[in-house]
């Protein structure tokens, strides 16, 4: 009896090291994409622009409609909508001795949640999530909070944006100043 149930034992072991690395229940894949947006939070609120930017697929755009009716940012105002050409253009602009926007000691804090997965097919993933981003300037306090869309695709270095869709709650309220990094 007890020879039979190490056998079985040992099959059960050998048919989990050829399964899948995901769990059936999706759990595996949830905490996957949640770090992955954590990542990025904390390369943001740390400055590290170009980290941010290797996190998007060589086609990815980073894009913050005006309102939150638009479906395309191509051909109409939006507060962002960039490729990685563009980004790289930003980045240098942030990183400019010159840059007055950035001689102001200034940080971000971001806080992201209520990570869902809305589709997985393939390579391919749509995940959305909250985030609420706490800017300090100019001794003053500015919140922006919304919502994330990210179409994110796998590949050999792991997960890749192809698309960040940023819903600002307040993308319409008035600034002082403008926004110099992304949220």
């Amino acid at each position: 009896m007890a020879k039979k149930r190490k056998s079985l034992a040992k099959k059960s072991r050998a048919v989990k090291s050829k399964a899948s690395p995901r769990k059936a229940n999706g759990h595996d894949l949830q905490r996957e994409v949640e770090q992955f947006l954590y990542r990025q939070a904390e390369c943001l609120d740390g400055k590290r622009w170009q980290d941010f930017i290797d996190l998007f697929a060589a086609d990815g755009t980073y894009w913050m409609p005006a309102s939150p009716e638009q479906t395309t940012g191509d051909g109409v105002p939006s507060i962002f909508w960039e490729d990685r050409n563009l980004m790289s253009v930003r980045l240098r602009r942030l990183g400019h001795p010159r840059a007055w926007s950035q001689k102001t000691a200034w940080g971000t804090n971001h806080v992201v949640g209520n990570v869902t997965i809305e589709k997985e097919s393939g390579n391919a993933i749509v995940a959305r999530s909250r985030f609420h981003m706490m800017e300090f300037r100019n001794d003053s306090t500015r919140h922006f909070a919304g919502s994330y869309i990210h179409h994110l695709t796998r590949t050999r270095e792991g997960l890749r944006i192809k698309l960040q869709r940023v819903d600002m709650v307040n993308a319409g309220g008035p600034y002082e100043y403008v926004l110099q990094a992304w949220v």
